[in-house]
């Protein structure tokens, strides 16, 4: 079963201004602690924290991302961005793709331990780990639960290569332990800022920090030595696609001080396509019709309307003098995964 590794009970312990939660446990988290809290921040939203069994996994299947491994703290995401590919995995937990996943949030409490443990395991070889590529591991709930820190503490302490892809603007929290870690091994820190437009981060990305503060947090990370890079991801046909939108973007990225930007078009899995054209028909009904034919064949658009995109980024990339491409090392943003075969897929 796809939940194993999660389905450890977990220690008792009551984080400050918790309560009980009253949902019933999901039928694959038999031994969770289910917890809300009484703040604003996490109005409806329900926590299920486990003891996982592992932490760091293996890339599963051929894929042409730049890493074999990842760190996962969370499941779920209050980030509840409309596109989020990764929904459809809430399903293996009894759970649904839409408002569970942006409400209901799996924690995994030992994470930190678990790393060190398995980083000191004599069969581990030290391979590059990349985080936040599955949910943002710098969403709102890592401001309570702080399952970041002691992961990069021992990430650091064993010198392994390690990269972050965020949404959030907490991972400046962090900042002295990801130095820390930079001096002792390879330290990659890349943003998604899919566009810059205010309306539009409101309606499809409501539980994200704005691209703003994003960007601003580019900045502070770039003054603090690193090179970030930041996935223009995705870029969603009709609402972000033209060329204003585009050259808003990359002048803003330019302008924060990122290394790279790498566009990606909006591809939608199962799961996060029913979520997402949902939204569209209510939100913006006139594109539906652009929609159904661009992903007819399946999750991914069309390899011209692809093609046509990145040129479009860099010619804007090279008029604000971002054009020095990615370094050839860790801190290289994670390339678009392999698409599968044309799939026959339905959009409304």
């Amino acid at each position: 079963m796809r939940w194993e590794n999660l389905s450890a009970p977990p220690d008792e312990g009551h984080p400050d201004g918790s309560a009980p939660a009253t949902p019933p446990l999901p039928l694959a988290l038999p031994g969770a602690i289910a917890r809300t809290f009484d703040t604003p921040g996490f109005a409806g939203m329900t926590f299920y924290e486990v003891q996982a069994k592992s932490i760091v996994n293996k890339v599963p299947g051929p894929s042409r991302v730049p890493f074999e491994w990842t760190i996962n703290p969370y499941r779920g995401c209050s980030h509840a961005c409309k596109y989020c590919y990764a929904r459809n995995t809430h399903t293996y937990l009894d759970l649904d793709a839409g408002a569970d996943f942006d409400r209901k949030v799996i924690v995994k409490v030992n994470a930190g331990e678990l790393v060190r443990r398995e980083l000191a395991a004599p069969r581990w070889r030290g391979a590059h780990i990349a985080m936040g590529t599955n949910v943002d591991c710098y969403q709102r709930a890592e401001g309570r639960y702080r399952l970041m820190p002691p992961i990069i503490e021992a990430l650091r302490d064993f010198a392994n290569p390690f990269s972050i892809l965020t949404k959030g603007t907490l991972i400046l929290r962090d900042l002295p332990l990801l130095r820390q870690a930079a001096e002792v091994t390879r330290v990659g820190v890349s943003y998604s800022v899919g566009f810059v437009d205010e309306a539009l981060w409101r309606a499809v990305e409501p539980g994200t920090p704005s691209p703003r503060r994003r960007l601003d947090a580019v900045r502070a990370l770039t003054d603090a030595g690193f090179e970030v890079g930041v996935l223009m991801a995705p870029i969603l046909p009709g609402l972000s696609d033209s060329d204003e939108s585009i050259d808003a973007t990359v002048s803003a990225v330019a302008a924060a001080g990122a290394a790279s930007v790498t566009p990606m078009a909006l591809h939608l899995r199962p799961g996060a396509r029913e979520w997402y054209a949902h939204w569209l028909a209510r939100e913006f009904p006139h594109l539906v019709p652009r929609y159904r034919e661009l992903y007819r064949a399946g999750a991914y658009a069309p390899q011209a309307y692809q093609r046509e995109l990145t040129a479009r980024v860099r010619i804007a990339a090279r008029r604000h003098g971002l054009h020095r491409g990615e370094r050839g090392d860790n801190r290289r943003l994670p390339t678009p995964e392999a698409q599968p075969a044309a799939e026959q897929l339905s959009l409304l």
